[in-house]
């Protein structure tokens, strides 16, 4: 009995001891396979996640890996940082901007009157085509002192860079009135050496703002055709200048009482001219010294306009055939029938 005991414990320890060995020597022999698949994970998660240059020193610490992935390695394209492309679009655009011309400073010059009833819109109205023009670009909106603000508060909320001047000199007429407010703009242009091209805005203008961009293009005096609307009697009329190309060589003419009215009628927002005619006395002739002179640039200005037509520059240049400013016949303070309204001033 006690031997078959034996024997039975002998098979048992065997088979236990087989068992391990059997167990041992499957892990022993699936060991280099796990290590190689462990490997080539590790590798596909690396050309995921990691630069070209880790994926290549990965791959060639085995020489099958190195020849699957050469050929991806040869072609795969440096990437770009997102700083150096930034910094090469600005440096692009800033070279773009380098080569456009510089625009000239646009001086626009507008009149008002507290007394009259529409300022609040028309200035209003004027104000938001402004804004739309590029810059640099200065508004001079003259007007009698009064106690009321309205033109301030207006003129703060446009976001437009402008310079609110103000008098104290009565009138009796408003064309004398007028031209007194034109000229504190033009002393204020004088005084400060402003340089750029004036242009006088009536409230009652509406304008293409192409005409902003062509009036830039002025070197001495420049002027345009310009349409003036009545509703009252549902007419069109032209005034301004007969171009050749660019060059002045007539005018439209009105007719009134059945005569032809020989003097060009250019009307005062129907011209523009180079600022520094005010402040360069030695450049244009001006004689400096006259106080009557000086206290009239508005009548100076006009003077040099007409006296010769060649200093004259037709806009826009393809033959001036291009309406770009409509005036509205609109009256200020309900003047006669037979009496002008005071923005309807020719030179």
């Amino acid at each position: 009995m006690m031997g078959s005991k034996k024997k039975v414990q002998l098979w048992k320890k065997a088979i236990v001891h087989f068992g391990l060995c059997f167990v041992v020597g499957i892990f022993t022999g699936f060991a280099p396979a796990g290590k190689a698949s462990i490997f080539t994970s590790h590798v596909a998660a690396s050309n995921k996640s990691q630069p070209v240059e880790t994926l290549h020193q990965q791959a060639g610490s085995t020489p099958h890996a190195s020849n699957v992935h050469s050929g991806l390695i040869a072609e795969a394209p440096v990437p770009t940082s997102s700083k150096e492309s930034e910094q090469a679009t600005f440096l692009e655009k800033e070279e773009t901007e380098s080569k456009l011309p510089a625009r000239r400073l646009a001086i626009i010059v507008t009149p008002t009157s507290p007394k009259d009833p529409y300022q609040e819109f028309f200035l209003r109205r004027l104000a938001n085509t402004i804004r739309l023009v590029p810059p640099p670009l200065l508004w001079i909106v003259v007007e009698r002192e009064s106690e009321s603000d309205e033109a301030s508060e207006v003129l703060r909320k446009t976001g437009i860079m402008y310079r609110h001047l103000v008098f104290n000199e009565n009138f009796t007429d408003p064309e004398a009135e007028l031209d007194h407010q034109r000229n504190v703009a033009l002393w204020h242009i004088e005084e400060h050496r402003l340089s750029g091209i004036v242009h006088f805005a009536e409230l009652s203008n509406v304008y293409d703002l192409g005409f902003f961009d062509e009036i830039r293009q002025i070197e001495v005096f420049g002027t345009w055709p310009m349409a003036l609307l009545s509703a009252n009697n549902k007419s069109v009329r032209i005034e301004g200048p007969v171009c050749d190309s660019s060059q002045v060589i007539g005018w439209h003419l009105k007719k009134m009482s059945n005569e032809t009215d020989t003097r060009p009628p250019i009307h005062i927002s129907s011209f523009g001219f180079n600022s520094s005619i005010l402040w360069d006395p030695e450049r244009w002739g001006r004689p400096s010294s006259s106080q009557q002179t000086s206290q009239n640039s508005i009548e100076f200005v006009k003077q040099v306009a007409l006296e010769d037509e060649t200093k004259l520059k037709g806009i826009p240049p393809e033959n001036c055939s291009k309406i770009m400013l409509w005036r509205f016949d609109r009256p200020v303070s309900k003047p006669p029938s037979d009496q002008k309204t005071p923005d309807d001033k020719n030179v």
